[in-house]
């Protein structure tokens, strides 16, 4: 293992493992060795309620890009030209140019009752609408986040699926839409799974959509562990949310990896 990933990944989880146990006195953390931080936020609800919450925001932000992404990617595969391949990917990549932070201000400019889009939609006397602070502007982050790499994923692993494999399908009359669901998608499993999964990931642990766009309304678990900190001090607690939440990604990942390469591993 590299030393970098020893020094910046494996040294600061065995760090909030042991901080975990540590407690906060007179608004100070103190070395010791307690399980009242475990037991203070596993115990109470409105945590169980927090982690349901935030896993179901990243599964269906995950859902909704995949099912956006797919027909773009798909598009970019085999219905454009090389040149246009090229400038889509382009504009693509250019929105990471700029801080996402920015972007996640920017929707909320425009999402406000007194925004453009709600502007527009009361000149035709269709607003305003509550756009913001609840699940609908944090998707809208979410999306902005993770939309152009769902994207780029789902198209790499569908420009490698074997031609020769579609063909044969087309010789057996195999209609359009039979081919993409019998033939594209189980050869690009890997990848659009591989896409889904970092869209989770990415999501399951955003702190900028829930705060900026929801308001804290209701809070994810991001929001959590910041209020963790503010309130007290109590970074120990924010380590338990925090290797929570590192838990249950590696969990994610190894069931998605599993998944997109277990049929793989079948055949062979």
């Amino acid at each position: 293992m590299p030393v970098w990933q020893i020094l910046f990944f494996v040294a600061a989880l065995l760090f909030l493992v042991v901080m975990s146990f540590w407690s906060v006195q007179n608004f100070r953390v103190t070395p010791d060795f307690t399980s009242d931080n475990w037991i203070k936020i596993y115990s109470a609800g409105y945590f169980r309620a927090t982690y349901l919450r935030t896993f179901l925001y990243a599964a269906l932000a995950a859902a909704v890009s995949s099912l956006i992404a797919f027909p773009c990617a798909y598009g970019l595969a085999f219905k454009t030209s090389a040149l246009m391949r090229r400038l889509v990917v382009a504009s693509l990549i250019m929105p990471y140019f700029t801080s996402y932070l920015v972007r996640a201000n920017s929707w909320k400019i425009l999402l406000t009752e007194q925004g453009v889009i709600n502007s527009a939609l009361g000149w035709i006397g269709l607003g305003p609408w509550p756009m913001t602070s609840n699940l609908f502007a944090v998707m809208v982050g979410y999306l902005t986040l993770i939309l152009p790499i769902v994207i780029l994923l789902q198209y790499f692993s569908l420009a490698n699926v074997d031609r020769r494999l579609i063909e044969a399908a087309h010789n057996l009359h195999c209609g359009r839409i039979r081919t993409v669901f019998q033939v594209i998608i189980p050869s690009a499993r890997t990848g659009l799974v591989l896409a889904a999964t970092f869209a989770f990931i990415l999501s399951f642990g955003d702190f900028v959509s829930p705060s900026f766009l929801g308001n804290n309304k209701p809070p994810t678990l991001s929001v959590l562990m910041v209020d963790a900190v503010k309130s007290g001090s109590q970074w120990p607690r924010a380590a338990v949310v925090a290797l929570t939440m590192v838990g249950t990604l590696l969990i994610v990942a190894f069931l998605a990896m599993n998944f997109a390469y277990g049929a793989e591993r079948r055949r062979r």
